[in-house]
């Protein structure tokens, strides 16, 4: 029986629990603080009271049959799925569940190249042969926008054997394709929809959000409740739709790759969240966009900076628009969203969410509020009126998909050797390289690496972005496949 929405049922176990004065005798090792004093003096005693073990009040996650269980119910009822898995590997975890339940060894899986390194690892995991699609470019902006249909048909009449597609909804800057079509033409064709959802937690809560994945009718769909959903950094969810994929074979993936030893911090703050967006999400989201607007209609007000927003809906690979992702064009005042980036952190105290070539980027969520967003606002005036020169414009802002020669599994497991940025043009990379966040790959292995990569990789250096995945922290070398 699911309990109701206004429920915590791991949350109110654990303080339960803790209220019983437990001698502990198991892990972990600290023993409710007292092993870690300088730590438990800062953060408080509660908070290592409650860093529990499994045990039979406490319920299992590999295995759930109790509490965990019960929290599970109702985040599935909340997100219209038929079940949903906690994970506290974030959604990387759930990413690579994903992959690894929809496809055996040597499948084909649908999706766009500019994925999370996550899902590059998951083809990894499970032997599986990616069929990428380019998404759209919007030359302007020098950014990617989303898969356009026509480009998803043609990639489904190329690869009809393909048993899975994966899409992401939306992109780090806010755009999702037409996810409801996307499913209709996957499932005519036998092919389960996997939906990378990490930064969608909060769609189902205003109609001015796009689709949501379980409300397009995919499969499956992973996301980040820590990212928009208010819950602790790391602790994610998994939803899924039965039907083509056996939620028993979900599991069994999940307990290959994720812990055994489960952290009870995370979980009891998906439950508590998860409550929290059931009782005041409409509420909060609407008050959310607000802000949104409010900032993204005086960022445009600034001479030399712009946000796009939902006028870009309706060109290819943007069938919808996240009006929480603002994406703050600022190249037209001579400076790389990545100096823009620094500049708000080092000066102003103010830590966006990530800069690339033309854009610095703020996600604007539950904890937001009108006296920060000024602050932003004030920030970027005062930026401007320092800074401002000449426009630039980059040769490379956005690169095209890189030719795939070994798949992600092979080259990952093939012979390697280490040579110079500089000279590895043609070869083929043995490893990621990728700026992070957003943690898309600029190179993953398997890949031919072209001048126009190493030229990209040379202007993020140049710009101190942080770069990785590669052996060398500095990539001044990369693995490439040889002897």
């Amino acid at each position: 029986m699911i309990k109701s929405q206004e429920e915590t049922p791991l949350f109110s176990a654990m303080k339960e629990y803790n209220s019983k004065n437990i001698i502990p005798f198991d892990v972990p090792g600290h023993k409710q603080g007292k092993g870690l004093k300088e730590f438990t003096d800062y953060f408080g005693q509660t908070i290592m009271q409650i860093d529990v073990n499994s045990s039979k009040p406490m319920d299992n996650l590999s295995n759930p049959i109790g509490v965990i269980k019960e929290a599970e119910n109702l985040m599935a009822e909340l997100f219209w799925a038929d079940s949903a898995f906690f994970l506290v590997n974030g959604t990387t975890a759930g990413i690579q569940a994903m992959i690894m339940s929809a496809c055996n060894p040597g499948d084909k899986i649908i999706l766009p190249r500019n994925v999370h390194k996550s899902a590059i690892n998951g083809l990894i995991l499970a032997d599986a042969i990616p069929a990428y699609i380019e998404p759209e470019i919007h030359d302007k902006l020098g950014i990617s926008l989303n898969i356009s249909i026509e480009k998803m048909e043609q990639a489904i009449i190329r690869n009809p054997d393909a048993k899975a597609i994966l899409i992401t909804n939306p992109t780090y800057y806010g755009f999702s394709a037409d996810l409801k079509k996307i499913v209709q033409l996957a499932h005519q064709n036998n092919m389960a929809v996997l939906v990378d959802e990490a930064h969608g937690t909060h769609f189902n809560f205003s109609r001015d959000f796009p689709s949501s994945g379980m409300n397009a009718g995919a499969d499956m769909s992973t996301i980040s409740f820590h990212k928009t959903g208010g819950s602790l950094t790391q602790s994610s969810a998994l939803l899924l739709i039965e039907g083509i994929i056996d939620k028993n074979h979900v599991k069994a993936v999940l307990n290959i790759t994720q812990t055994t030893s489960s952290s009870y911090l995370l979980m009891s703050s998906l439950d508590v969240a998860r409550k929290n967006l059931a009782l005041n999400g409409q509420e909060e989201f609407k008050r959310i966009l607000k802000l949104s607007r409010y900032a993204r209609d005086e960022i445009n007000k600034i001479d030399g900076l712009s946000s796009f927003g939902k006028e870009l809906i309706g060109i290819d690979g943007a069938c919808g628009f996240d009006e929480t992702k603002l994406a703050i064009k600022v190249n037209e005042i001579g400076l790389t969203g990545l100096e823009v980036y620094d500049i708000l952190r080092d000066q102003y105290n103010i830590q966006m969410e990530f800069g690339d070539s033309y854009h610095t980027l703020a996600v604007i969520s539950l904890g937001d509020t009108q006296e920060n967003i000024d602050k932003l606002i004030l920030a970027l005036k005062d930026i401007v009126k320092r800074y401002k020169k000449e426009p630039i414009i980059l040769d490379k802002v956005t690169l095209h998909n890189p030719e795939v020669i070994v798949t992600p599994r092979n080259a990952f497991y093939s012979h390697r050797k280490l040579k110079k940025l500089e000279d590895c043009e043609g070869d083929i990379s043995a490893e990621f390289i990728m700026a992070y966040p957003p943690g898309i790959p600029i190179i993953t292995p398997g890949e031919r690496i072209s001048k126009d990569i190493i030229e990209y990789i040379i202007f993020l250096k140049e710009q101190k972005s942080m770069l990785t995945g590669s052996e060398d922290p500095y990539v001044n070398n990369i693995n490439v496949l040889g002897f």
